[in-house]
């Protein structure tokens, strides 16, 4: 397994939490605090009230212990980029480069409290208009997976300490996004489509649609993959549903919190609709019912950067019937975020009739956060790209200096910007793209030559129990 140069696993090079950051005797008393507050309000930082009050977008006031929460569950959103093997030299390419039980210490984050229960592999349909995977440039019959990817994980809280702290269990679905610098941008077609394929259907009604190329990912299999004889959308509902049986004289302190940065934003956004339909289908409850309250746990999403999903009955829907809550981070100057339906979307209320009619109308969903990088003291807007205002260690950095640029130095170590793009100033004294895999992942052998490093037996991958 190669090495990560200036690894995660120290707390420099990955970050932590801001209330770790504070400093001294004030930074404990401050981060104790925040730990009782958070147990005690964790179903209004997730949503339950829609975030009144705790964003105050013309005053630019981000609520401190909602802040520290976006981060947290950002940095598991970028721990699936941290670990995804993307080097198309390696047989491994498309696959995490580590095992389930050492994922999140070797990322670095540690102590977080949760167990990875299990990987998520996704596959796409041959005619998707969409070409996100990566694959190894070795031959066929030596790689891993030639048509699968891992896309995410699902996870736990465990930790009695950390239980404590968040005032309940909770169930966490991380998504990975895409690594191939926004070429799949270019490949979406602004096509809409009913997504009823597959048992229980997602879509009820010939009314909501979705985006087809990202419920090709998220609902496809492919027969001569071992990793995808079922689709990504069946593996992480089995394994939700799992746990929640785990957990089920807990419910009325247990919540399910799904997050995502760009292309794992839009699949969070589909899964947490997709969880919502199943349990209220099982259920015949509605989560606005009283006793529903203490059956059906609360879904929120936390997501970063991403695009619409779903025209405007998914957005009713997932908002008004099913109750999901997600609050989405959006850069103003990011140009993800404002596709598909960049010309018609949920912005010209005036053409809401005219837009439930046509095929290629979108809708986002949920509050948002906006975030400007022009506001950051430490990038550098002549460095701005594209791939830059999506970055989503520049996310965190925003969220961490929303509204007190001014008052406060960053919490974060502005050292991550860097760690996969160039976007801070040049005083910092930071180099680009920092994070690597050691001598790009070769070995010198015994005999003085150069090889792939081989992997250690626990982290190959192994294809999911089927579901």
């Amino acid at each position: 397994m190669g090495n990560i140069v200036g690894s995660a696993g120290a707390a420099a090079s990955r970050g932590v939490s801001a209330s770790s950051l504070v400093g001294s005797d004030d930074g404990a008393a401050a981060a104790g605090q925040k730990s009782r507050d958070l147990a005690q309000r964790w179903q209004e930082i997730n949503g339950q009230k829609n975030w009144v009050g705790l964003l105050e977008p013309h005053d630019h006031v981000l609520d401190e212990t909602l802040r520290e929460e976006i981060i947290r569950y950002g940095e598991f959103a970028q721990s699936t980029y941290d670990a995804f093997d993307c080097d198309s030299y390696s047989k491994y390419c498309g696959s995490c480069r580590y095992s389930k039980k050492k994922l999140l210490d070797t990322v670095g984050l540690p102590n977080r409290g949760y167990e990875v229960t299990r990987y998520l592999y996704a596959t796409e349909d041959f005619d998707s208009p969409l070409k996100m995977l990566k694959h190894s440039n070795q031959p066929a019959d030596s790689v891993w997976s030639t048509v699968s990817n891992w896309i995410g994980f699902v996870a736990v809280c465990t930790d009695e300490k950390e239980l404590r702290r968040l005032g309940r269990r909770d169930i966490l679905v991380a998504w990975r996004g895409t690594v191939t610098d926004l070429e799949w941008l270019s490949d979406i077609e602004d096509v809409l489509a009913a997504p009823k394929r597959g048992r229980p259907a997602i879509s009820l009604t010939d009314d909501i649609k979705v985006d087809a190329g990202f419920w090709s990912l998220y609902n496809s299999t492919k027969s001569d993959s071992r990793y995808n004889q079922t689709s990504v959308r069946e593996q992480v509902n089995k394994e939700v549903l799992r746990l929640l049986d785990v957990y089920k004289n807990e419910t009325d302190k247990l919540s399910i919190t799904i997050t995502g940065h760009s292309l794992g934003a839009a699949l969070a956004v589909l899964n947490a609709y997709d969880i919502a339909q199943e349990l209220q289908s099982s259920k015949n409850l509605k989560p606005t019912t009283p006793s529903a309250c203490c059956t059906i746990p609360m879904i929120t999403v936390f997501s970063f950067a991403g695009p619409r999903v779903g025209n405007d009955a998914f957005r009713k829907r997932f908002e008004s019937e099913l109750g999901i809550k997600a609050l989405r981070m959006v850069n103003i100057n990011d140009l993800v975020p404002k596709i598909p339906g960049v010309f018609l979307n949920e912005q010209s209320p005036e053409l809401s009739d005219l837009l439930a009619m046509l095929p290629w109308t979108y809708s986002h969903v949920g509050q948002e956060l906006k975030l400007n990088d022009r506001d950051s003291h430490s990038l550098d807007p002549a460095k701005a790209t594209i791939a830059h205002r999506h970055n989503l260690e520049q996310y965190l950095h925003l969220v961490d200096g929303y509204g007190r640029y001014a008052e406060h130095p960053p919490h974060r170590d502005i050292t991550l910007v860097n760690k996969g793009c160039d976007f801070l100033k040049s005083v910092h004294f930071i180099p680009a793209q920092w994070r690597q895999v050691q001598n790009k992942g070769l070995v010198r052998n015994a005999d003085g030559t150069w090889s792939q490093a081989p992997r250690e037996l626990e982290d190959i991958p192994t294809p999911p129990t089927k579901v």
